[in-house]
């Protein structure tokens, strides 16, 4: 599978797997996840599905929305586990052989 070797992502200042307390509906919006698309496909090598780096590309955007990091080992660890928990569910769902982008960070 193909990794962008850059993502463009707004993070909020959450703390790890806390979800938001909303005041009003404006403030359910988590952020945006930007995703450079043709640079994903030009990445791509030809065993490689397009789809499914998209698919794990935004998985691990969603993650850092929700306040995972990979700053150091120990947030890897908990970002890690929290890909493979979105990702495993998709495989089991779908039969697509998807791996977390953070896989071998650490």
């Amino acid at each position: 599978m193909c990794y962008p070797r850059a993502s463009s992502l707004l993070m909020l200042n959450l703390k790890a797997g806390e979800l938001p307390q909303p005041g009003c509906l404006d403030d359910c919006n988590l952020g945006d996840i930007f995703l450079g698309v043709e640079y994903i496909f030009q990445q791509c090598k030809e065993n490689e599905d397009y789809y499914d780096t998209l698919t794990v590309t935004a998985t691990h955007g969603l993650c850092h929305l929700l306040g995972f990091t990979h700053s150091s080992e120990e947030e890897w660890q908990e970002m890690y586990r929290q890909e493979e928990q979105v990702l495993e569910e998709l495989r089991r769902r779908t039969g697509a052989r998807l791996q977390p982008l953070s896989r071998g960070l650490f």
